[in-house]
């Protein structure tokens, strides 16, 4: 689906590895769905780290979640992530904070990619239900053979 006439005030990307989606994830996209007009996930892709799931299966993954929400769309990007925000007309950038160690990170990120391209970031925090969620702590776990499927969102034709 295409958008290149959405306002850019109203078009939010939501950049990250997504090695797995979580719950905690959908939860942040949940959020801002009312806010916004476009929401545009961003998987990114860098060379120098390994994922455990290639990008094309993690982008399906998180399409079939989003399957009946028209206003989310699924990329895969390079490089800065506020030239992504620019090649897909996006003026805001998503950024989830579980902690107060996460907090001080992403301020000084919005600081810089606003400084450098004008685009702002919206820092929802984590609800307090998944604070402990994290795509490295589930890749672990399922690396383990636990049972991950309670942290990764349901698939399912409803989801908004």
């Amino acid at each position: 689906m295409t958008h290149k006439s959405a306002d850019p005030q109203r078009t939010i990307l939501f950049p990250g590895s997504f090695d797995p989606f979580t719950i905690g994830h959908k939860s942040l996209v949940d959020r801002v769905n009312p806010l916004f007009d476009r929401i545009i996930i961003a998987v990114g892709e860098n060379s120098g780290k390994a994922s455990a799931t290639p990008t094309a299966a993690r982008i399906e993954a998180i399409k079939a979640v989003y399957a009946s929400n028209p206003k989310v769309e699924v990329i895969s990007y390079s490089g800065l992530t506020v030239d992504a925000c620019r090649r897909k007309g996006a003026a805001w950038m998503l950024r989830g904070v579980r902690s107060t160690a996460d907090f001080e990170y992403e301020r000084n990120l919005a600081d810089i990619n606003r400084n450098i391209s004008g685009i702002e970031t919206l820092l929802l925090y984590t609800l307090p239900e998944y604070s402990f969620i994290s795509s490295s702590m589930v890749r672990e776990l399922a690396a383990n053979g636990y049972d991950v499927s309670g942290f990764l969102p349901a698939v399912s034709t409803t989801n908004s």
